[in-house]
């Protein structure tokens, strides 16, 4: 299962957490897996390319983590990562919370 878990604080993103596999499908073949990696990836890229956000992104196997510097998120930054969460709650939803669990926390 994958397990995300994000802070915010007022309001603003300070951090983002993904750990684990879908465990859908084989490797390769995991359409959720896949579903969640495209939608961190993208963020982050767009995070990069189109913000001034300051943050810090690591990856390896299973694990992704996106620390944000500050204590306030830019608009865009709001913003793709509001839209980051809309799309894994929904993968979420639409697999019963099976393979996938997001969780927000007011720090």
């Amino acid at each position: 299962m994958i397990t995300i878990t994000v802070k915010k604080r007022n309001g603003s993103y300070t951090e983002f957490v993904s750990k684990g596999h879908a465990g859908y499908a084989e490797a390769g073949q995991d359409i959720v897996c896949a579903a969640v990696s495209a939608l961190i990836i993208t963020t982050v890229n767009s995070l990069e390319s189109f913000t001034e956000e300051k943050f810090q992104a690591e990856e390896k196997d299973g694990f992704v983590s996106i620390h944000f510097h500050g204590s306030q998120n830019t608009d865009q930054g709001k913003l793709l990562m509001d839209s980051l969460l809309l799309g894994l709650t929904e993968i979420a939803h639409n697999y019963n919370n099976r393979y996938l669990t997001v969780r927000v926390k007011e720090v």
